[in-house]
């Protein structure tokens, strides 16, 4: 066991930031779609898009970063963590580009498509570097730390556009996109380390005990023997005896966890306008539901380093499930922005911290194959969320129903989190 010393510690924070950095700029590079859509669908642009168009082509980034997460993520126990964070952030970087050039709406659309593929690989490699570089008391708060950054990659891309689009025109969003990952590039190539793990896994004790004496960190024993970890063996591992029930339950969990993220930032903003709201105060309820997951995440990320993760990631889907249920009720203002608050955190912070509950429960030689394939599938909530919210809106059924729409799915993630197994056994873990 290597013991923690104040360069030890210093050095692990670098690659957990490094983790945080790469994360806030996947945050800006998806989120951004969203703050040009009003130029492109209003005739600013240089050519016009239908809203059915602007969906399509919102959705293509969600379906590469569906196959990114999957396949990326199965390939990066095989190749190495540091070889795929080094190739996404070139990749979506490149893909950055082509999107900001792209003389037609069907290229730009083919270019979201690309981006979306390495945004979407990216994610559970930066997710598996953290849990491992991370101190072992503190991993589900310093993964909610680090992942906050897709957080503030969002507000980011919101605050950049209200200044860039009006001067600069909105392939300047595209633009700075690209060059923020080209930036990050040769920083994470000197300085972002291999997962000492990985090295472990593949035979090269040598190397994985030097960089664990570097960054104290303690190795851990792969579950697989090198001959066994090709991507196909740790696939079928995914779904062994001992492992199916907890992966079927995490796919589900990270499903449901996403359809509220991405269907609730989508959709309130119109909601509350429906209820009532001028336009400032319904975006600002937008904006309170990301601010509440950037402050609240880490603070219950602590809860559940202290507690366990499936009492806390039970509980906040619980919470989550009641906050949208009392926005169906007539409150003061106030009330309802102190709601919106929580239920940011208890949405957006719950998938990260079953993120941090799923890294945790595989062996860690399949810890990104676990995270990617739970991403991946759970992709499959991102694409529904703002279909499923769209339909809700449409039906005619009254402004409570599309609260109790969103309510009714965090009950389903509370149950999906409860009924996790110890790993390796059939029994309700504690």
């Amino acid at each position: 066991m290597s013991t923690d010393t104040p360069s030890s510690t210093s050095s692990r924070f670098l690659v957990v930031a490094l983790c945080c950095v790469t994360i806030v700029i996947d945050g800006y590079d998806l989120i951004v779609y969203g703050t040009v859509v009003p130029t492109l669908v209003d005739g600013s642009a240089e050519w016009t898009l239908t809203a059915p168009q602007a969906g399509r082509i919102g959705a293509y980034a969600l379906v590469g970063m569906l196959i990114g997460a999957m396949v990326i993520g199965t390939i990066t126990d095989v190749v190495g963590r540091r070889r795929i964070m080094l190739g996404c952030i070139a990749w979506f970087s490149v893909a950055m580009a082509l999107a900001a050039a792209a003389p037609t709406p069907e290229l730009f659309g083919a270019a979201r498509f690309v981006a979306g593929i390495g945004l979407g690989g990216v994610v559970p490699t930066a997710i598996a570097l953290t849990i491992e570089y991370a101190h072992p008391r503190h991993r589900s708060t310093t993964n909610a730390v680090m992942f906050s950054g897709y957080s503030i990659g969002g507000i980011a891309a919101a605050l950049v556009a209200i200044m860039v689009i009006p001067s600069l025109g909105w392939r300047a969003m595209f633009w700075i996109g690209a060059a923020l990952g080209a930036l990050l590039l040769p920083v994470a190539w000197r300085l972002l380390p291999e997962s000492a793990s990985y090295l472990l896994a593949r035979g090269r004790e040598a190397e994985a005990r030097a960089l664990a004496d570097r960054f104290g960190l303690t190795l851990e024993q792969p579950a697989a023997p090198a001959e066994d970890a090709g991507a196909a063996s740790t696939l079928k591992r995914l779904v062994a005896p001992n492992l199916v029930r907890g992966t079927l339950l995490f796919w589900l969990g990270t499903g449901v966890g996403l359809l509220l993220v991405y269907g609730l930032n989508t959709w309130l903003a119109q909601i509350m306008r429906e209820a009532g709201y001028p336009l400032g105060s319904a975006l600002a309820f937008l904006l309170v539901l990301n601010l509440g997951a950037i402050v609240g995440t880490p603070l219950l990320g602590a809860v559940a380093d202290r507690v366990g993760s499936k009492p806390v990631t039970v509980g906040m889907f619980l919470v989550a499930a009641l906050c949208i249920f009392l926005l169906s009720v007539p409150l003061p203002a106030p009330l309802l922005f102190v709601l919106v608050g929580v239920a940011g955190a208890c949405t957006i912070g719950t998938t990260i911290l079953v993120n941090a509950y799923t890294a945790a429960y595989y062996p860690v030689d399949m810890r990104a194959t676990g995270l990617g394939w739970a991403l991946g599938v759970g992709r499959l909530g991102a694409i529904l969320g703002p279909l499923y919210g769209g339909a809700v809106l449409a039906s005619g059924w009254g402004i409570e129903a599309n609260f109790y729409a969103f309510a009714v799915p965090a009950l389903l993630g509370a149950l999906a989190m409860l009924f996790v197994p110890a790993r390796g056994t059939s029994a309700v873990a504690t």
